[in-house]
């Protein structure tokens, strides 16, 4: 890397391109200063070797913060996390809306802001969010005896859930001719804009037929880019998903495929135990952790197990 004056515009460069600059300024010194002096000259430039070192680096310091601040600005601001019911019915449903609560609770305990932007859809936003909770995309698959059966029959189902990362800049290009947009009247209860101004917002993506509502915000713009964001979310997804599976011969075993017809866990209810099915290892206390969000522990492993892969 080469020095340039734009360091110094830089908040946490701008340090250190002082710096640089003051070293070049002691060179000049040291050179003007030795003349004609051949002794002189040696001690310059002996002194001349030390500055060069030093400047390199402090361009080498200069780089890591300039790399750190661009993943930081390519990080995801958020997360869409979105649980649907599986197999199971009723009880497929229910166990969705344990997942949700799961989650939010987790979120809380990380000190993270939760929106409900539907019945089983949350936005998520904090420091290191996808990060954390990426790795829950796939079927969760729960065993247990429903409160509704009688017999004290063990019943299974499942939920699915898929974790979408909002980011500030977008990695899939979207043709706006490619987008069919509808607007209607944002339902639910209280507030005098309910049922009386189109404020929500539908888009469609007629080459995929990816299908995004947005009616969380208070105005019609605020609800199109929140639409957007996650179409966006979505169709990266769906990109991912698709090089996954192109590439499966050829990758090894690991975790976050980004598939979410993949089934990664399982909640014995019986066995007190969840299970992650891609680390081949197991937790107890299982009501603790999906009543009260405590799954740091299985969260921090999943990241440890991705390092690995």
């Amino acid at each position: 890397m080469e020095y340039s004056p734009e360091f110094k515009k830089n908040f946490a460069t701008a340090y250190l391109a002082e710096e640089y600059e003051r070293l070049d300024t002691e060179a000049r010194e040291a050179i003007e200063s030795a003349g004609d002096d051949a002794e002189l000259k040696a001690m310059a430039d002996e002194e001349l070797v030390r500055i060069k070192a030093r400047q390199t680096d402090i361009l080498t310091e200069i780089e890591t913060i300039i790399k750190k601040d661009e993943e930081e600005e390519a990080a995801p601001l958020s997360v869409v996390m979105e649980l649907r019911g599986g197999t199971g019915g009723d009880e497929a449903a229910i166990f969705a809306r344990d997942l949700k609560e799961m989650y939010q609770k987790y979120a809380d305990s990380k000190g993270w802001k939760t929106k409900i932007l539907d019945d089983l859809t949350l936005e998520i936003g904090g420091k290191g969010v996808y990060d954390a909770l990426r790795y829950e995309t796939g079927v969760h698959r729960v065993q247990r005896v429903p409160l509704t059966e009688k017999s004290g029959r063990i019943h299974t189902s499942t939920a699915s859930v898929a974790v979408l990362p909002i980011r500030a800049k977008n990695k899939v290009a979207i043709n706006p001719s490619d987008i069919a947009m509808e607007f209607s009247r944002s339902g639910g209860a209280g507030g005098q804009n309910v049922n009386k101004v189109e404020t929500a917002v539908r888009l469609i993506h007629t080459p995929t037929g990816i299908d995004v509502r947005s009616s969380s915000e208070r105005s019609q713009l605020a609800n199109r880019e929140k639409a957007m964001q996650i179409l966006s979310a979505k169709l990266e997804q769906l990109h991912e998903e698709k090089e996954a599976r192109e590439h499966a011969a050829e990758r090894k075993e690991q975790i976050g495929t980004a598939d979410r017809s993949e089934k990664i866990r399982t909640y014995n209810y019986l066995q007190d135990r969840i299970t992650d099915h891609r680390i081949n290892e197991s937790w107890h206390n299982l009501p603790k952790r999906v009543g009260g969000g405590d799954i740091e522990d299985i969260v921090v492993a999943l990241q440890a197990a991705s390092r690995l892969a």
